[in-house]
């Protein structure tokens, strides 16, 4: 389901009627079986079945023996069945049904039964702030959970990430690491992309992955950074002159040890080369503001979560009258 757009369950009318005429075919061809089965009249007494050829190790015979009746009426109950239950249910296509149920309705009240009563247990932390929910046990133990299960896939079960996808235990933070901005990746996902340069020109991208290598203090050949330094000019727009990025827009910091995708000269040739493109989704919609709350809260707490820079006090208006002395 795409926000504001429902994908339609066939792509056009003619799936509909594939799908009903095959169902319908079906029906039809059992009946069909059946009803020249029926006609065989069932054996006389003594009669002897048709002997069907070959016979095998002398003795064994295969018999032409009419099907027993009853077998053939519990076919037929079958088949009326099946006919009831694809007026009841779905199956023939893009035809609802006459209960108009649906697999998708279902597990959508079942998910809102289920987000109700855990609503419950997730209310007492929801007006906390962040810090106070990542140092309360209960709540660290119910995050963990909510981690494991929604975000353990991509940044692995202990949040230390992987080749793509950020460490969340670190103090190298793309997008901030106070707690409202931990909690506003959560709630809003986050998109960063680095368009692809120098294509042609691998050798040159070496040069610039060197110069960058040189602007960590990392290992590099000297002589390529040299000549990479020109060229890192175009790369200065988003990482800065001295490559320290930018926080506030998501541009890496490229002088520290965070290298999402590999910090070897060959991995930052790549990606220079190639440009990266990574995305975390949206949450909200799917978790709701309660769990995105613990899940904010446990993410912070994994040891790499910043403190909010402290507020600047107000300062006082020179042009303000002085207040009365007290009497």
């Amino acid at each position: 389901m795409i926000e504001g757009y429902a994908v339609p369950d066939f792509i056009s009318d003619f799936w509909h009627y594939y799908i009903a005429a095959i169902t319908a075919a079906g029906i039809l061809f059992s009946l069909w079986l059946l009803k020249s089965q029926s006609s065989v009249k069932p054996l006389a007494p003594g009669e002897q079945a048709e002997l069907m050829h070959p016979v095998w190790d002398g003795d064994l015979q295969e018999l032409n023996n009419p099907l027993p009746r009853w077998w053939m009426w519990m076919f037929y109950l079958l088949i009326v069945f099946g006919i009831v239950y694809l007026v009841i249910f779905p199956g023939m296509g893009k035809y609802a049904g006459m209960l108009g149920w649906s697999s998708a309705q279902e597990w959508q009240d079942e998910k809102t039964r289920v987000d109700a009563e855990f609503d419950k247990e997730f209310q007492p932390f929801a007006g906390q702030d962040l810090m106070a929910v990542a140092a309360d046990p209960k709540a660290k133990e119910m995050g963990g959970h909510l981690f494991l299960t929604y975000c353990s896939q991509c940044h692995g079960s202990s949040g230390q990430g992987a080749t793509g996808f950020p460490d969340l235990t670190d103090n190298k933070w793309l997008f901030g690491g106070a707690p409202d901005d931990v909690k506003a990746s959560i709630v809003n996902g986050r998109v960063a992309e680095m368009p692809g340069g120098l294509a042609g020109d691998v050798q040159g991208a070496k040069e610039v992955a060197n110069y960058v290598l040189l602007l960590g203090g990392k290992p590099h050949d000297a002589a390529l950074a040299a000549t990479g330094k020109e060229k890192f000019a175009a790369c200065a727009g988003c990482h800065g002159e001295d490559g320290k990025g930018m926080k506030a827009a998501g541009f890496p910091d490229l002088t520290d040890d965070a290298w999402q995708y590999g910090g070897s000269e060959a991995a930052i040739t790549e990606s220079i080369v190639k440009g990266r493109k990574g995305g975390m989704p949206a949450q909200l919609e799917q978790l709701g503001e309660n769990k995105v709350h613990l899940l904010a809260a446990y993410v912070w707490g994994l040891g790499g979560g910043q403190k909010p820079a402290p507020v600047a006090p107000p300062v006082p208006d020179a042009a303000a009258p002085a207040a009365a002395p007290a009497q």
